[in-house]
């Protein structure tokens, strides 16, 4: 018997009993829907972090200042007042900084009140330099970005984030329109293109304005020359660590810090902080996928028995193919050829149900789903192994029958 004899006979034994092949098959389909739902879901959520860190710029650092300790409570990190305009200054020195290309220092208000005439929306309003469009890798779609001079000078202008002018404007042109901010008139001198949203914050909805502005008209106090977050971009990718280097020797000799541990500020890259997230995504993933497994090991039990009952119902259709002198390797290959087309089945079904899933849950929950053809491919290896796997023992059943008593059994 060839082999497209073994795999036509196959295929028909399993279509003569289509619902009980179907509920075998659902048991696989199942399980590898599950497998590439959840790999989807790990790849994706690596994804949606990789953009959300390539929104803050490339090659960067993140100086945030220590803790602030009031009444013997300790604030935590970020909340004192630690980092000034000195510092970045400082951290620009390419004689004392040569692997760092561009410093951005930051000083912001979480909630301002913008008026345009009758319109007003409330959002966070930064104060910094020109270097901020380069170092956190931004573009503009009208108008241009604060200038030296108006950084020099204090000027009233201001750039809105993509969200905020359609909140304010509309459809119109901002540039060139003006907003308020505390009884102050600023002109709007550009607007950004839209880049999404951080860890924290939605990035195309807030407004810049020079970080001299910002000190002596929004922030004001004592603590007007302080900044509450310095962005460093490094020279490149390969030079990121050099970088990270320098500006801690740099802020270490600044504030007087001797002790490992004692330091007034902290700094994080966009590398530790993936590496964090893509760890806690792989450990779910990896736990998703476990369950999925025995989703899959169910389903080769469901394989096993089907093919048992097969074997005990065709045991006279056994006996007379050994009669007619069908080998045991003959018998073993036509049962396990069953068992491999049932679990392919159950494999590109369960493929199909997980694509469409990766299609369409996005719509319904926050994170993306990719689709991974490796993926995809081993899942549906593994299905048929399984298939095979399980079919085996009954494959070995059916073919250690013995043909007298094969055709006598009733």
């Amino acid at each position: 018997m060839t082999w497209s004899d073994i795999l036509r006979n196959a295929w028909d034994a399993i279509r003569n009993h289509k619902l009980r092949s179907m509920l075998t098959a659902l048991g696989i389909l199942i399980g590898i829907a599950a497998v590439v739902l959840t790999v989807g879901l790990g790849q994706g959520a690596q994804q949606k972090v990789s953009n959300q860190l390539a929104a803050l710029g490339g090659n960067l650092l993140i100086v945030s200042p220590g803790s602030s300790t009031t009444g013997g409570v300790r604030g935590g990190f970020g909340s004192a007042s630690t980092l000034t305009t000195a510092d970045a200054t400082a951290l620009s020195a390419t004689a004392a900084a040569p692997n760092i290309k561009a410093v951005a220092p930051v000083l912001s208000s979480t909630s301002e009140s913008l008026v345009n005439g009758t319109t007003n929306w409330t959002t966070s309003v930064v104060g910094t330099t020109p270097s901020w469009l380069s170092v956190r890798g931004r573009t503009l779609s009208s108008g241009h970005f604060i200038t030296a001079a108006e950084q020099a000078s204090g000027a009233a202008v201001t750039v809105l984030a993509s969200d905020t002018a359609t909140e304010l404007f509309g459809r119109r042109d901002p540039v060139g329109q003006s907003v308020t901010i505390n009884s102050v008139s600023y002109e709007v001198v550009g607007v950004l293109t839209s880049a999404g949203s951080d860890s924290t914050t939605n990035l195309d909805d807030q407004a810049i304005v020079p970080l001299s502005t910002a000190a002596q008209r929004i922030i004001g106090g004592s603590t007007r020359n302080s900044v509450a977050t310095i962005y460093i971009k490094a020279t490149s990718q390969s030079k990121l660590s050099g970088a990270y280097q320098e500006a801690t020797a740099i802020l270490d000799y600044r504030h007087g810090i001797t002790a490992t541990g004692t330091a007034d500020f902290s700094i994080t890259t966009q590398q530790s902080v993936l590496t964090a997230t893509s760890s806690v995504d792989s450990t779910l993933t990896t736990l998703l996928i476990g369950v999925a497994a025995l989703s899959l090991i169910v389903g080769g039990i469901g394989v096993m028995n089907i093919m048992l009952v097969s074997v005990k119902e065709r045991t006279r259709e056994i006996g007379l193919r050994k009669a007619l002198g069908g080998t045991p390797m003959v018998i073993r290959r036509q049962f396990l050829s069953e068992a491999s087309m049932l679990g392919l089945t159950g494999g590109l079904l369960g493929v199909a149900v997980g694509v469409g899933g990766a299609k369409i849950l996005p719509h319904f929950i926050s994170n993306p789903i990719a689709i991974s053809l490796p993926a995809i491919g081993i899942a549906i290896g593994t299905a048929i192994v399984i298939g095979v796997g399980f079919g085996v023992y009954p494959a070995a059943r059916a073919a250690q029958l013995s043909p007298i008593d094969a055709l006598r059994s009733e």
